[in-house]
């Protein structure tokens, strides 16, 4: 029997999957969507986070498996081509994740060393460059893996937490504060579009659903993992977006877009905060690599095991599961494809989706979770609402990333539905 893990781990987990890389990879895309209102688009998609994570809480209690998110589908909705599909779309979506973390690191990383004069090939050769160091990382050790992220957790905290500190005593007087005020804040629809563009810097939460059989007096301690995590992110976000728009103007934002949050250290601390920050961004960015790289191996090995993809999946390769090798091959090649805003979009996509149907069986499962049936439905009815808001906005504006989510969408269930297909014929 493993060690059991308590409460102050399990909210680490929490809280180290949803500080990745994503505030240091989509901040500047919130602020180019919601303006002065970014503050409130975070508050938005962590509202969201908050009420599905309820169902998170309620179903890992009741159904406690390292299969996490996986499992809970499975347990909605049985092994049929829905959950099958919406299991290798959670598969695709770390993906996604993935590229999204190593396009931050990508943008960051030529501010330390510009090593071509060229800021395109230096994104490319950074970005694909640090997902092959950590699938090297992840073929070597899990051992490393978990000693670096432990490490880079503490590091990227304390250094956020101290930009928090500094930059809100750094807001005093600063002539940007009024960038905060209404008038500067987009529409209803346009704030509603930017929490769901950047939702992807909350999903990390569901990470503690893998570590549930390993926690400590479940009872008390899984909601409360769940619920401390996502209200302190919500917490440390919010601030960060009031920092950033009040520290500097819009037209600084929208050229720094792609490493605002060490932009926005310079005007408190100068050239030493930029730095300080732009290498936080790169432990982060490169732990979350290392840490998704592990957990998207690990789903297409679960999905596997579960009949809902071919049982090649299950084999190792190099004493790791052969989702590895995949999940890194198809990251490089989304990294050097799109851009940061269609990854995101189709990120956010997906797990508003998987975060939906999540709450969907919260709410079908009531009577064996204990569920409040009103809150699931809510969540269900909310994320649903958010996934159309963000495809029907981001149509206009993004097109490409609209047709990537929808389209990774498809493939995921035709996929499911071909190789259940094929193996009922040949039990037949």
């Amino acid at each position: 029997m493993g060690e059991k893990i308590g409460l102050k781990e399990a909210i680490s987990i929490g809280i180290g999957g949803m500080v990745g890389g994503g505030i240091f990879a989509v901040l500047g895309l919130a602020v180019s969507l919601a303006k002065g209102g970014t503050p409130l688009a975070f508050l938005f998609a962590g509202a969201l986070a908050l009420i599905t994570s309820y169902s998170y809480a309620k179903l890992s209690l009741a159904f406690p498996d390292r299969g996490g998110t996986v499992k809970v589908i499975n347990q909605g909705f049985g092994t049929t081509v829905f959950s099958g599909g919406l299991n290798n779309l959670l598969w695709v979506s770390y993906v996604i994740m993935l590229a999204l973390y190593a396009s931050a690191f990508g943008s960051y990383a030529p501010n330390l060393a510009d090593l071509t004069g060229d800021k395109t090939l230096n994104f490319h050769i950074y970005a694909s460059g640090i997902v092959i160091l950590a699938t090297v990382i992840n073929y070597y050790s899990i051992k490393v893996v978990g000693k670096i992220e432990e490490y880079a957790v503490i590091v990227k905290m304390v250094i956020l937490l101290a930009f928090v500190a500094v930059g809100v005593f750094g807001l005093i007087g600063n002539t940007n504060l009024e960038q905060l005020s209404p008038m500067h804040w987009e529409g209803p629809a346009q704030l509603l579009t930017g929490g769901m563009v950047i939702f992807v810097a909350y999903e990390g939460f569901e990470l503690i659903a893998n570590a549930t059989p390993d926690i400590k007096a479940p009872e008390k301690n899984i909601p409360r993992a769940y619920y401390y995590s996502v209200v302190f992110v919500i917490a440390l976000y919010v601030v960060i977006a009031l920092v950033t728009v009040g520290s500097l103007p819009f037209g600084e934002i929208a050229s720094a877009e792609d490493y605002v949050l060490a932009e926005a250290a310079r005007p408190m601390l100068g050239a030493a905060g930029f730095t300080v920050i732009t290498v936080a961004a790169l432990i982060s960015t490169f732990s979350a690599i290392n840490a998704s790289l592990y957990g998207g191996s690990r789903v297409s090995y679960e999905i596997a095991e579960d009949d809902e993809l071919p049982h090649e999946l299950t084999r190792k390769l190099w004493d790791q599961p052969v989702g590895l090798l995949i999940t890194a091959c198809l990251t490089l090649l989304l990294t050097n494809t799109l851009n940061l805003e269609s990854i995101s979009t189709a990120g956010s996509a997906g797990f508003l989706l998987i975060f939906s149907v999540v709450n969907f069986a919260g709410y079908k499962l009531s009577a064996q979770t204990g569920s409040n049936k009103a809150v699931c439905l809510l969540g269900f009815l909310l994320c649903g609402t958010a996934l159309v808001v963000l495809l029907t906005q981001q149509y206009t504006s993004n097109r490409t990333g609209v047709i990537v989510a929808v389209s990774v969408a498809a493939i995921c269930f035709l996929i499911e539905w071909i190789y259940k297909k094929a193996a009922d014929r040949n039990t037949t």
